[in-house]
């Protein structure tokens, strides 16, 4: 298994025949014009004899010859596996090993972003301060710094750890990595065998952690759960398998969300939109029906507190789902907001009830409020829509910034809007970000370009204030989101993750 610094991968090979064409094409002319000199009537006979005698001969050969010795190297040495399970459902992962590494966790070090978008699933980190407000020349001190599989799987972090779905294209597997906050090094990491061709890269998406288990999707919707401090694994499933999903284009983005021990995942299949399973045991809770057979997208679940109830939201491929946090029953369907090709923005919901979508591929954003009627049941009803131009985010879900929305619009601006979708400001051409993250921290903006080029902000609704901007890493398509721990923040573009330290120097 690839170790933490070896994790750039080359391109699988072929072997060439010898001489350029088949090797029995001369054998095979041959015997044709002796056939034709013996009569047409014995080539008719031999040909077709011998043709299959060297077939049968070919079977028999590949299927009692030695493996090749270069296989050896494609899996985990047998001396360093700590643990080989089989899956605990039928239809999981294969197999799995579990492979120590020579890191180790670094729990005196400050911080918490344990799921996609942060503790709270809203992009802020509402706890963390210390951070500067200008940095040197070459920017904040880099921590450490590795090398990750192609993709843009962004890192969660727990009590000095930091955890990565990554992908590893070596050994063909999708291993989930436990590595220390303090120096990047590998603790351990779990992996499985699922072939995954590149397709703009492959793995995309980020695991939840609690202090007792970490569940994580893969890109082909294998969903595995271990133990977080061990990494033993405890359970897993095949969504495909299991319930039917489909894999979406460019894969699975969708990230888990962890709520008083039960994991809510989307599968999206015939049978059931939405469904909580127990992390202990991986017992079905409950599950939502899909009357209207719509599929997985790449956006994630989302909680949402409304009219004294807890609810999830979620954007399937034909519209929005409502559900009922405490029994998944289904409350509502909307075909209002729907985004055609890949919808992987998720929603942003407000206390009084409304919800922002927003999606790439020319559909815009839309603004709707939620509703509760007099016999309990919900309605979600459009209040305005903005044209792709004005707003609409092909990939990062925006933020709440003071009663105002946050993000990133398809020309690239960093964008700041009036609830009623009126522009407040934008970062304007020497500013523009891509389809990179951003997020908030400590009274500041974050965000970063495609190249990997991180601005920092105040986080200010009158103004577009840039205090300083350094390549934290030189690469391409650096659109994994960040994740914070006190004043580290991390990083990652295509292949490469860092961790760099923005306190006060």
């Amino acid at each position: 298994m690839a170790q933490a610094a070896g994790f750039w991968f080359g391109e699988g090979y072929f072997i060439p025949s010898r001489f350029g064409q088949n090797p029995s094409d001369g054998l095979m002319d041959k015997m044709q014009s002796e056939g034709r000199r013996a009569g047409d009537g014995r080539a008719r006979f031999y040909v077709p004899v011998i043709f299959g005698v060297m077939i049968a001969l070919a079977i028999v050969a590949v299927w009692f010859a030695p493996p090749r010795r270069d296989l050896a190297e494609r899996v985990p040495d047998e001396a360093n596996i700590l643990a080989a399970a089989s899956a605990a459902k039928a239809g999981g992962p294969a197999e799995g090993a579990l492979v120590p590494g020579s890191g180790a966790p670094a729990p005196e070090l400050p911080g918490h972003w344990p799921q996609f978008r942060g503790p709270k699933r809203d992009g802020i980190d509402h706890e963390s301060s210390g951070y500067a407000r200008a940095w040197p020349a070459a920017g904040p001190p880099l921590l450490w710094s590795i090398e990750v599989g192609e993709g843009y799987a962004g890192p969660v972090v727990h009590k000095g750890c930091v955890y990565l779905l990554d992908y590893d294209r070596e050994n063909q597997a999708d291993a989930l990595r436990c590595l220390s906050l303090a120096d990047g090094s590998e603790i351990w990491r779990f992996a499985y065998p699922v072939p995954v061709k590149r397709n703009h890269g492959m793995s995309r998406t980020l695991p939840a952690v609690t202090d007792e288990y970490i569940v994580s999707i893969g890109p082909k919707c294998h969903v595995i759960c271990l133990e977080t401090a061990t990494g033993k694994l405890l359970w897993s499933m095949d969504l495909v398998t299991e319930y039917g999903s489909e894999v979406p284009d460019w894969y699975a983005g969708q990230c888990p969300y962890i709520v008083d021990g039960r994991v809510i995942l989307a599968p999206a299949g015939p049978d059931v939109m939405l469904m909580s399973v127990d992390c202990a045991t991986g017992e079905e809770v409950w599950r939502t029906p899909n009357p209207r057979k719509w599929k997985m997208t790449h956006s994630s679940v989302t909680p949402m507190s409304f009219s004294g109830s807890d609810l999830l939201l979620y954007c399937a491929s034909g519209g929005v789902v409502g559900v009922d946090a405490a029994d998944g029953s289904l409350l509502w369907t909307s075909d209002a907001w729907k985004v055609s090709i890949a919808n992987i923005a998720s929603p942003l919901p407000f206390e009084d009830g409304r919800i922002f979508f927003s999606g790439g591929y020319n559909s815009g954003s839309m603004m709707a409020q939620l509703t509760r009627g007099s016999d309990g049941g919900f309605t979600m009803d459009e209040l305005y829509r903005l044209k792709a131009r004005e707003y609409g985010s092909t990939q990062q879900t925006p933020v709440l910034l003071k009663d105002h929305i946050l993000g990133i619009r398809p020309n690239g601006d960093l964008v700041c809007l009036a609830l009623d979708g009126t522009l407040v400001w934008a970062s304007g051409k020497d500013y523009r970000f891509g389809l990179g993250p951003m997020m908030l921290v400590d009274g500041l903006i974050l965000a970063m370009d495609d190249f990997g080029t991180i601005t920092m902000a105040e986080a200010s609704v009158e103004a577009f204030k840039p205090l300083g901007s350094f390549a934290a890493v030189d690469g391409h398509d650096a659109w994994g989101p960040f994740a914070t721990a006190g004043t580290r923040v991390i990083c990652r573009d295509f292949t490469t993750m860092r961790c760099f330290d923005f306190g006060a120097q």
